[in-house]
């Protein structure tokens, strides 16, 4: 009995949690948002709906607790067997969008008819197992947190949530003078490319701003929205990214997110590197066969040939990207509009013909990528991804790192910090080129390179 009755505050602390946590991540109203409306029509993603689907998930989850009776090695298998049985899925579901767009396909109802069989039974099943294989990924990241010092009373606080789902499209509205948010409005999933060109030019016709719908890899309401993924080692990552805005969002910084680009930047660079940090912890400890090889570290193929020394350098996405947004900053900054606009598609057609298949490069783009200080370029010059980086450099652990972080609301903060650890601490640990390394391989919530160059 005092085991369902500790469940049920548990839950109803969740819920608290939902709407403290929440706020934050809704977008932000404005003058224009009337006519932004207009243009977005149906395409607006219901929250409302979806929370209350997923609170029910995880209060059916909560309630039975099956995870609770597994040991390591039954939780384990139970997680890889949903993952495995996810790819199952969406291979068939990339299949049936192929027969849907091939031309020479005249009824694709009945072309695809067995495959719609064998997906619905799938998805059945994956219906069935999702509770309790995101309870057991909940519990493993807890479990890290927990070590790491983020726990009340023997428990990780805030609690870990998470449910895997489609996720919404961003739009992202920026003006043409300048890099900056001005809205970053959820859009249903699964909006085609003409449906998403299509909503952009009309943003920049209709009210002379730029636009992008950007993918994301989750969302930090609360339960936190999960992109559907088969990769554990991308699932360990974003849950612990989002789980740190739910931490931050009970603190200064987190609270002063949307005050400012610089804020938004700050926050989400600390969930790229607790989403890191956490993330590799979790696959070490629990699917350590899936612990990704460094580069470095794999073999040459088999009669690979020498590099030509004489061969012109490989192509340098993030040098590249740098130098691109600081030549639109300057632009911009001198009031030269079109200029930065027709420079930035001269760069986007630069970049795609190297294999970087970025469909818009505008204000937008900037103004969403250049927020993860750890997208390769997107920031430019900016200082605000090093300095926080520098911060966790200087941080005995995690824990630490956040404490250090948590009273933060500006840039002057931040570099206060920075200043005060650094007095307490070697001059070399603040060694520039390791900063920048260390930025380099952060993971941001998909929103890292491999969705730059995906973008479509």
């Amino acid at each position: 009995m005092w085991r369902k009755i500790g469940t049920a505050i548990k839950f109803i602390l969740v819920i608290l949690l939902f709407v403290v946590i929440t706020a934050p991540e809704w977008p932000a109203f404005g003058n224009e948002r009337y006519r932004l409306d207009t243009l977005i029509g149906l395409r607006l993603f219901d929250f409302v709906g979806w929370e209350l689907d997923a609170l029910q998930t995880k209060a059916q989850a909560m309630l039975a607790g099956g995870q609770s009776y597994m040991d390591e090695a039954a939780r384990k298998q139970y997680v890889l067997d949903y993952l495995a049985l996810l790819a199952e899925a969406r291979s068939l579901e990339r299949g049936i969008e192929a027969v849907y767009a091939d031309p020479s396909i005249s009824d694709h109802t009945a072309a695809t008819q067995a495959q719609q069989a064998e997906l619905s039974v799938k998805r059945a099943e994956l219906a069935r197992r999702q509770p309790i294989a995101e309870a057991i990924v909940q519990d493993q990241v807890a479990a890290i947190l927990a070590e790491e010092g983020f726990d009340l009373f023997g428990a990780t606080w805030p609690p870990v949530q998470m449910h895997m789902t489609p996720l919404p499209q961003i739009l992202i509205v920026s003006p043409r003078s300048e890099i900056r948010q001005a809205y970053n409005i959820p859009l249903v999933p699964g909006l085609s490319t003409p449906d998403k060109d299509s909503l952009e030019t009309g943003v920049y016709d209709q009210l002379d701003m730029s636009a992008l719908v950007v993918p994301i890899g989750g969302l930090g309401i609360y339960p936190s929205m999960i992109l559907e993924t088969s990769d554990i080692n991308f699932l360990a990552d974003v849950v612990a990214h989002e789980w740190a805005h739910h931490w931050l969002t009970l603190r200064p910084v987190g609270l002063s997110y949307g005050a400012n680009p610089t804020m938004r930047t700050i926050n989400e660079t600390i969930a790229s590197i607790i989403g890191e940090e956490v993330g590799a912890r979790v696959v070490e400890r629990y699917y350590p066969e899936f612990v990704p090889v460094p580069p470095e570290e794999e073999p040459a193929p088999a009669g690979a040939d020498e590099p030509d020394p004489s061969a012109p350098p490989p192509f340098n996405f993030r040098a590249e990207m740098a130098e691109t947004r600081t030549q639109v900053d300057e632009l911009l900054a001198a009031g030269r509009i079109p200029q930065a606009e027709a420079y930035m598609e001269a760069r986007r057609r630069f970049f795609v013909d190297n294999g970087y298949n970025i469909r818009k490069l505008n204000q937008a783009y900037f103004a969403f990528y250049g927020a993860y200080a750890d997208t390769p370029g997107a920031t430019g010059s900016d200082p605000v991804g090093p300095a926080v980086v520098s911060v966790r450099e200087n941080s005995p652990s995690l824990r630490d790192f956040m404490d250090n972080v948590a009273f933060v609301t500006s840039l002057e903060d931040l570099q206060a910090v920075l200043a005060r650890l650094v007095r307490v601490r070697p001059k070399s640990t603040l060694d520039f080129p390791s900063v920048v390394a260390a930025l380099a391989v952060c993971t941001a919530k998909a929103s890292t390179t491999n969705l730059i160059a995906s973008e479509s």
